[in-house]
């Protein structure tokens, strides 16, 4: 199957053979009777859409089963879908990182950032909790309200097993678990302080944080419907690579519903490509 990617180079040399093949053509009457202006027009350069060489110079970015993933499409179409989900930053407040920001064993934040106006998320009607000591960023918060009624309509409860965590608290964690598996095992499944998703204050852990879950009642909906409400599974299996983590089936990050189908639609489905490609798309 054609990429995204080879579409792009094919369109780009099929224009240089467009070119070539119009300079070849017998010259026109006006062009023989003006021949200076014959010649400007033929050393005009063809035109381009600099987004679309946009797009070609990010792609090559990529890693390879990034490129690999993405499937043969229009890339004006691919175009059109990316603008709709950046348009969604301007909703996002701007005193905040935003919902798309990139964080993983290569970009990190402060010991200094906290998300702003975190919200503790309690037992209630809607989910319950492992701990009192739960929060999360505003827009985690309503995502995780929409999914939970969702998930209560079928008769399924969710738990919620960990949020929002601080530098500092991720620190101890990881430390703690240095000293148990030692560095190396330590780092397949666990965030160094400052690279961890949960301390952007939208990552939630479902559930018992364990890999069976993934395969209960409660796992198997929230892996069909998650998508559904604006979340995403950030470690999916045989991925590590990748992600940079082990498969975590119990842990999802929220970047609302327009992004996932357009994870789902050119990524396949994973949040790391996107989050990659839309880092290096803006950074360009």
């Amino acid at each position: 199957m054609k990429t995204l990617s080879k579409t792009l180079a094919l369109s780009a040399a099929a224009c240089t053979l467009l070119a070539v093949s119009a300079c070849a053509k017998p010259k026109s009457k006006a062009a023989q009777q003006e021949p200076a202006a014959a010649a400007a027009n033929a050393a005009a350069p063809a035109q381009t859409n600099p987004e679309i060489e946009k797009l070609g110079r990010v792609l090559q970015t990529m890693s390879p089963r990034c490129k690999a993933a993405i499937p043969n499409g229009s890339p004006e179409e691919f175009l059109s879908d990316l603008h709709t989900v950046l348009a969604e930053q301007e909703s996002f407040r701007s005193d905040d990182l935003s919902l798309f920001y990139l964080i993983d064993k290569k970009h990190n934040v402060g010991s200094g950032y906290e998300p702003k106006d975190l919200m503790p998320v309690k037992n209630n009607n809607l989910w319950n909790v492992s701990r009192n000591d739960l929060s999360l960023r505003p827009e985690a918060y309503a995502g995780l309200e929409a999914l939970s009624r969702a998930a209560l309509a079928d008769g399924i409860k969710l738990m919620v097993s960990s949020t929002y965590r601080s530098y500092a608290y991720q620190e101890r964690l990881f430390n703690r678990y240095v000293a148990a598996d030692g560095e190396e095992l330590a780092e397949r499944y666990s965030a160094r302080p400052g690279t961890s998703q949960h301390q952007l204050g939208v990552a939630v852990d479902f559930g018992s944080i364990t890999d069976d879950w993934g395969d209960t009642k409660m796992g198997r909906w929230v892996y069909e419907h998650a998508a559904d409400y604006g979340w995403s599974l950030s470690f999916p299996q045989g991925y590590e690579d990748i992600t940079g983590y082990m498969w975590e089936c119990w842990h999802f990050r929220y970047i609302g519903v327009t992004a996932c189908r357009f994870q789902k639609k050119w990524f396949g489905d994973i949040q790391q490509f996107m989050l990659e490609f839309i880092d290096a798309w803006e950074k360009d």
